[in-house]
């Protein structure tokens, strides 16, 4: 399957470069296979799009079938829905102390490019890791072992996309420092990127509310891991306030970050290429049998539309 992948199936069309506003959409259920989450797209009035390949809490990962991958691609060419990232398992760990789950976890994220390859996908989001009854410089190295071997085995382009976090307990990546010392100390950085989640910034102490704030994060963010490697948005609100380090997602506007940051975002030149996909609360499950927009996205999709597109 992975010998056709490029010259039979549908390419989805990733490269935004021309476009002069951000792709939007939302992180959507595979429930009932991986094309329903493209139709779930579709039916939300999605343009971009964030999925799991897997269970997100199983190591188990089942074979996805020829057919699954072909009707996947096809959706995906057909609705013009990209570009579409994958977000890896949460029990992945790549800072754990532990060898046998830092093992363990190299194999899962080696596992997770597979798919996201013979799927077409931009990349993988990666959250990089706790540390837990290490230290913090030994999860940072492990973490860039961790990517090093993993992309070792990967024969197809997806990127790994390191995930900005919060902060909570001993998870690392919430300080920009943290993740330029990740990707510095990898021989071949090339295919390793940065996605942004804007709960995540407030919560480990990044201001993105008042306008003097804004501007300071992503000048900070440009002098220390540069705008170029800022290739997604995670859209959420935060239910807990600046500095709280604690990964609470709400709907736009119904946190603490409240709608003029999402505003300014969605006119910031400087991000016109970058998708932004929502992680908020849903209305309903999104079960397999489940293909009807849900009503929250559809609501949290209008606001950013509407602060987007108005002139």
């Amino acid at each position: 399957m992975d010998k056709m992948m490029d010259s039979k199936l549908p390419m989805i069309d990733h490269d935004r470069s021309g476009t002069q506003a951000p792709r939007l959409g939302a992180h959507m259920s595979i429930g009932g296979g991986l094309p329903r989450a493209i139709d779930r797209a579709a039916a939300t009035g999605c343009e971009s799009l964030q999925i799991f390949t897997k269970s997100s809490n199983q190591w188990r990962a089942r074979a996805i079938p020829e057919a699954e991958v072909a009707a996947f691609r096809a959706r995906a060419a057909e609705t013009g829905i990209g570009p579409i990232v994958a977000h890896t398992s949460y029990l992945i760990n790549l800072a754990a102390a532990n060898p046998a789950l830092r093992a363990r976890s190299v194999s899962a994220l080696a596992e997770e490019h597979r798919r996201a390859d013979l799927l077409g996908l931009l990349g993988v989001v990666l959250h990089p890791g706790a540390y837990t009854t290490g230290t913090e410089g030994d999860g940072i190295r492990y973490i860039a072992d961790g990517i090093a071997e993993a992309q070792s085995r990967q024969t197809g382009g997806s990127l790994l996309l390191l995930e900005h976090t919060a902060g909570q307990g001993t998870m690392l990546g919430c300080r920009f420092e943290q993740l330029r010392a990740m990707i510095d100390r990898l021989d071949d950085p090339s295919q390793v990127a940065i996605c942004l989640d804007t709960c995540h910034l407030l919560a480990a102490g990044y201001d993105i509310v008042s306008e003097a704030g804004y501007a300071q994060v992503f000048e900070e963010f440009d002098a220390i891991l540069g705008l170029d490697l800022l290739k997604v948005f995670h859209l959420n609100d935060s239910k807990k306030p600046l500095g709280s380090r604690v990964d609470r997602h709400d709907g736009i506007g119904r946190g603490c970050i409240g709608v003029e940051p999402f505003r300014r975002l969605l006119r910031d030149a400087r991000f016109r290429h970058v998708p932004m996909v929502l992680e908020t609360p849903k209305a309903n499950s999104g079960g397999a049998d489940e293909i009807a927009a849900d009503a929250l996205d559809l609501e949290n999709l209008a606001i950013l539309k509407r602060f987007r597109d108005k002139v």
